[in-house]
């Protein structure tokens, strides 16, 4: 059976036709085209698919697409605004926060997250919060390096 599902998605109404049983990663994936939120483990795991719904970080590979009917969707891809990366994502790109870039879109959304409740995390903190995204090739220390600069710089937007 299809339904048709409505949201918006950085800041732009969306609807498409998919069966009832379609996960929101894959509505946003393969039928809105915004390929920034990945699939990493199809369990919940690693956090590679994690999207903003109604502002708060959440694993879209868990959700269900009918459950975004209404709902205010961010992925990676609305970020970025003007052609000019956030600072966020500026902090991970200058503190090598990434190395293949998998997991990188996840952290990213789940760090933004966390600065918007908690504007200066310290590293425990941000290790904690960052518990549900995993990262196979760094170590982990240059993305809590990107989140704390990353943090900082927001601050200072503000």
């Amino acid at each position: 059976m299809t339904t048709k599902v409505s949201f918006t998605l950085n800041g732009e109404a969306v609807s498409a036709e998919v069966d009832s049983r379609t996960l929101l990663v894959e509505m946003i994936r393969e039928n809105l085209g915004k390929t920034g939120t990945h699939v990493g483990c199809d369990t919940s795991q690693c956090g590679a698919c994690v999207i903003h719904l109604d502002g708060r970080s959440v694993k879209s590979c868990t959700m269900l697409a009918v459950q975004a009917e209404g709902a205010d969707v961010a992925t990676i891809e609305g970020v970025a605004t003007n052609g000019k990366l956030h600072p966020m994502q500026e902090a991970f790109r200058e503190h090598h926060g990434l190395q293949c870039g998998y997991c990188t879109p996840g952290m990213i959304m789940s760090s933004l997250d966390l600065v918007k409740q908690n504007p200066d995390p310290d590293e425990k903190q941000i290790r904690e919060w960052l518990e549900g995204n995993l990262c196979r090739c760094t170590g982990y220390q240059n993305i809590v390096r990107a989140v704390k600069a990353g943090a900082q710089a927001m601050r200072a937007d503000d």
